[in-house]
């Protein structure tokens, strides 16, 4: 098998978590209960000084889902430009370890497709023959 196929596989697993990301990401504050709709409300009006500044858990809530979505769209291309064979190995490694976190720390479905993802990069690497 070309290893282009499964790094298009694997970029479309990302592109898929991606897309599930963002609206997470856009839609956290609508809460699906009143309890949860205390927790937000917290989270978002109770502010504290962090390094010079005032800041809430709603407000790093929102910086790290969105820094993620680039991160998530960063790897997406990645895999889809087939980034040479030492790269994709670091890729993969990081897609694995991802999917461990998101698998303990989060729910199934993003776990699933980053370790897939993982999987199938770092199958491309061990079928990947060097060019002479």
């Amino acid at each position: 098998m070309k290893p282009k196929i499964p790094l298009r596989v694997a970029s479309g697993l990302m592109l898929l978590h991606t897309a599930g990301h963002t609206i997470g990401a856009l839609t956290w504050k609508q809460a699906p209960n009143t309890r949860v709709a205390t927790v937000i409300t917290g989270m978002q009006t109770e502010h504290f000084d962090f390094m010079g500044r005032s800041t809430s858990l709603g407000n790093f809530f929102d910086g790290y889902g969105f820094i993620m979505i680039g991160v998530l769209l960063l790897l997406t291309v990645m895999l889809w430009l087939e980034p040479s064979r030492k790269f994709i190995l670091q890729i993969g490694l990081f897609l694995f370890f991802m999917g461990v976190i998101e698998l303990i720390y989060f729910f199934l479905l993003a776990a699933v497709f980053t370790l897939l993802a993982g999987i199938l990069t770092l199958y491309v690497y061990l079928i990947w023959k060097p060019s002479n």
